[in-house]
């Protein structure tokens, strides 16, 4: 049965026993490969799909999903989720959301990477591979050299008359290196997104790696203190996604968020502003319309340091007066509606990395945060990671560090911030799109020798 007129008959079917209803399909490809030694390691092409139903009776949500997409699960759908009704006990305004108007028309998928043959995908793996290996001697081994890819369609029908469909394709390849010099051994780590293979360069991909891992060999730690703080625009990108729960409007109505009753108030220095911007071109998170059929905008969630919106759903935002931001997400078919930002990101500054570490002329670059999922409070904003990077002495790099520990509170960190960079680049999209340029930090403790 063709899936729109599937979800047509889902909602005339439901609209007997309730009183709105919605249909939410997702459906993806995903590539996986990885490489050892010029071999294919792994070889994975898997198809998820399915569809969740939402309706409205008495004022009371009740949830069903299926991964069967045909006319034999109608029944089964419509009747479970009038039963999961009945077990609600708070009615707490949940409703179907209408519609929005004027939706920007957005082209997130690539014809020319969906039509890459696997051959190609395999051939610009096996590159990554060969070419890191023959870069340096110091080179002794892959930890690990991937590609991956996904192709996602969406869609949200309803009986206010919500009729929306997208589809979307990306891209990201990555190799782990691991050098070795005496009895020192190092890693490092390349990684690129793209919508297309003719996009990037095996060569810069496992360039980035050879230099990351070479450049920390023969590195200590330093003397515990106080120092100056220049942190990498993938590692600051990667502090801001693991405290990006904080610009949830849910999470401060909660009072899981210092952020609360903070909007029109200064949360940062004047030179930060921080975007959430679904329409980035080749922005992995890019999007017209968030998972409740909201359109959705560009927006500036700090502006010169200032809180001007937290990010919302339509429920939220309604609990305070507001319109949606266009942020509503589900993480898969079968979750509950949340909160998350599209692609998000410090906006690039005006100094180069060069200058900021001639301005800060003492101090620490750090390139690499560690543990970022178990050593941060994103309710208080403490944080202590192990991280690795360089020390600077008058304005450049001395020699590489590791076996420290940073410390601070992020919120502190907003304000303290110095100097931001013009190199803009995004971190791992693994959970979410989040990116910043490199940012000069007045003083965060570090903990070492």
């Amino acid at each position: 049965m063709d899936l729109t007129l599937l979800i047509n008959e889902i909602l005339i079917r439901g609209k007997k026993k309730f009183d709105d209803l919605e249909v939410f399909v997702l459906r993806g490809k995903s590539i996986d490969l990885k490489v050892f030694q010029g071999q294919v390691d792994k070889y994975s092409i898997a198809e998820t799909g399915g569809l969740s139903l939402r309706g409205i009776k008495n004022g009371k949500m009740g949830y069903s999903y299926t991964e069967k997409l045909d006319e034999s699960s109608i029944d089964m759908l419509i009747d479970e989720a009038l039963e999961n009704s009945k077990y609600i006990d708070i009615v707490d305004g949940d409703e179907i959301y209408s519609s929005s108007r004027d939706y920007r028309e957005l082209d997130n998928f690539y014809e020319a990477l969906s039509l890459s043959t696997m051959e190609e995908r395999l051939a610009f793996t096996k590159r990554m591979e060969e070419e890191a290996m023959s870069l340096d001697g110091r080179i002794k081994s892959i930890q690990a050299c991937s590609y991956q890819e996904f192709q996602q369609e969406r869609y949200i029908f309803n009986t206010k008359g919500l009729r929306l469909k997208d589809r979307v394709n990306g891209g990201f390849a990555y190799i782990s290196v691991v050098a070795r010099e005496g009895g020192d051994i190092k890693t490092g780590m390349g990684f690129r997104t793209f919508s297309g293979l003719t996009e990037v360069s095996p060569l810069e991909i496992a360039k980035e790696a050879v230099e990351e891992a070479i450049s920390m060999l023969g590195a200590g730690s330093i003397k515990a203190g106080n120092y100056s703080i220049l942190i990498k625009n993938t590692s600051f990108a990667d502090l801001l996604n693991a405290f990006s729960s904080i610009f949830s409007g849910d999470n401060a109505q909660k009072g899981l968020s210092l952020l609360k009753d903070k909007v029109g108030s200064k949360v940062g220095a004047e030179i930060i502003s921080i975007v959430d911007d679904p329409f980035m071109v080749k922005g992995y998170a890019s999007r017209a319309f968030d998972d409740e059929g909201c359109k959705t905008f560009m927006k500036k969630i700090v502006d010169k340091g200032v809180l001007t919106t937290l990010l919302h759903t339509w429920k939220t935002a309604r609990k305070e007066g507001l319109v949606s931001t266009g942020n509503g997400y589900r993480s898969s078919y079968k979750s509950a509606l949340g909160i998350s930002p599209s692609n998000f990101y410090v906006e690039n500054g005006s100094e180069s990395l060069k200058d900021m570490m001639t301005e800060m002329g003492e101090g620490i670059y750090i390139t690499n945060l560690q543990g970022l999922h178990s050593g941060l409070n994103p309710v208080s904003g403490d944080f202590s990671l192990s991280c690795q990077g360089y020390e600077i002495e008058r304005g450049k790099i001395k020699k590489p560090i590791n076996q420290i520990t940073v410390a601070g509170n992020f919120f502190q960190l907003l304000n303290d911030i110095l100097r931001i960079g013009n190199d803009l680049s995004f971190s791992m999209p693994d959970s979410g799109y989040f990116g910043s340029p490199s940012i000069l930090i007045k003083r965060l403790s570090i903990s070492g020798e």
